[in-house]
Parts: C-alpha cells; sequence; structure tokens
C-alpha cells in the first residue's frame, strides 16, 4: 500500500478506498502520540456508522481514544489480530494494524478526506503550535 493512496482526517485516521469498500486504521502520527498500544475495542461487523461517529477505541499506555468513521458505512471485517496483538498498531499502523473495513455507504464523503500531502501539511501545522 503506497500512502499517496490512501485519504486521511485531522483526527489522523486514513482510509484505503477500493472500490466499494475502505480500510481504516489509525496513522503513524496517531500511534507515535498514544504510546505502546495495549487493548483495542473493535466495532462488530453487520454495524452501520455514519461519517463521524465513534466505532472504536484504542487504550495506550497513556491515553483512551476513540476512532471516529471517515466515511459512511457498515463494517464487514475487522482485524481479529488486533484483540491478541494490539501492538500491530504502533510496529505496522499502515500495513498489519488496519482496524477494520467497511462497505462504503456515501462515496462522495471520500472527497471531504485529505490526501497525503495535505494531510502532511496539516501535521506541519500542528507540530508549529
Amino acid at each position: 500500500m503506497n500512502l499517496s493512496d490512501l485519504k486521511f482526517t485531522k483526527e489522523h485516521e486514513w482510509v484505503y478506498p477500493k472500490g466499494e469498500e475502505a480500510t481504516i486504521g489509525i496513522t503513524e502520527y496517531a500511534q507515535k502520540e498514544l504510546g505502546d498500544v495495549v487493548y483495542v475495542e473493535l466495532p462488530a461487523e453487520g454495524e452501520n456508522f455514519k461519517k463521524g461517529d465513534a466505532c472504536a477505541n484504542i487504550e495506550s499506555v497513556k491515553a483512551v481514544s476513540d476512532i471516529y468513521i471517515p466515511v459512511s458505512g457498515e463494517v464487514i471485517a475487522v482485524n481479529g489480530n488486533l484483540e491478541d496483538k494490539p501492538e500491530l498498531i504502533n510496529q505496522s499502523p499502515y500495513e498489519e494494524g488496519w482496524i477494520f473495513r467497511i462497505k462504503i455507504s456515501e462515496a462522495a464523503e471520500l472527497r471531504t478526506l485529505l490526501s497525503f500531502e495535505q494531510y502532511e501539511e496539516y501535521l506541519k501545522g500542528i507540530s508549529e503550535e
């Protein structure tokens, strides 16, 4: 997966759209900010969410953080490996540490997300604050 194929949110989720489906996880920046991930609460397969809904959460040594769904859709798969190995989010946030997959119900919402270049610019703004 190439980072330029991903879309991003200002809440540090990434989306890999492929046809009518999308894989979702958290960014490298987010996992570094969280620190060591110790638990992931996954959404239930078959559950429907609207863009912006809290749909999962990640517990780290520092905090518990909600994951917000970047585009509306139905959860069609979850990364069960995270139940036994939540550290995959730290080790491989864009590959093995994906959190869930959805069937997209509002494809137009993808246009509201940031490109990799836009996300990088957004991160520069955060680090300057």
